[in-house]
């Protein structure tokens, strides 16, 4: 169950922070690309944004066990800088290459920022499901 929790968050984090975030760039016009991409994406053919979410369980479930033993200010602020740091290193060093898309300066601060939030919201709804406090037995 403690799993579960972690996926979800990760999960949810996706879907309501980032793409949250993405949104309000997007609407700012800081960003060119709109959110919430419901383009088909392989090898399955589901949404892009479904993807990224799946992708962002995942990432949840790592950050779960880096966070699991730290309590107060460190779990906020680890969560943040993990966020910001591990998933966007992954994308622009390995993922932006493979699909062949560019890497600048500015997908890595978009990436750092909006990972970040992401961070942030699974922090949030690891202690809303009280999956921060759970213990791997």
């Amino acid at each position: 169950m403690i799993w579960l929790k972690a996926f979800v968050s990760g999960f949810l984090a996706t879907l309501i922070f980032h793409q949250g975030l993405f949104t309000l760039l997007h609407l700012a016009g800081a960003v060119p690309v709109e959110p919430f991409n419901f383009d088909a994406v392989p090898p399955f053919g589901i949404p892009s944004v479904v993807s990224l979410s799946l992708f962002g369980g995942l990432w949840g479930m790592l950050l779960w066990v880096l966070l699991r033993q730290v309590r107060g200010f460190g779990f906020w602020a680890l969560a943040i800088v993990v966020g910001a740091i591990a998933p966007t290193a992954v994308a622009m060093l390995v993922v932006f290459p493979l699909k062949g898309l560019e890497v600048t300066q500015t997908t890595w601060l978009g990436g750092l920022l909006l990972n970040a939030f992401w961070g942030l919201g699974v922090a949030l709804f690891m202690t809303i499901m009280g999956t921060a406090k759970d213990k791997i037995n």
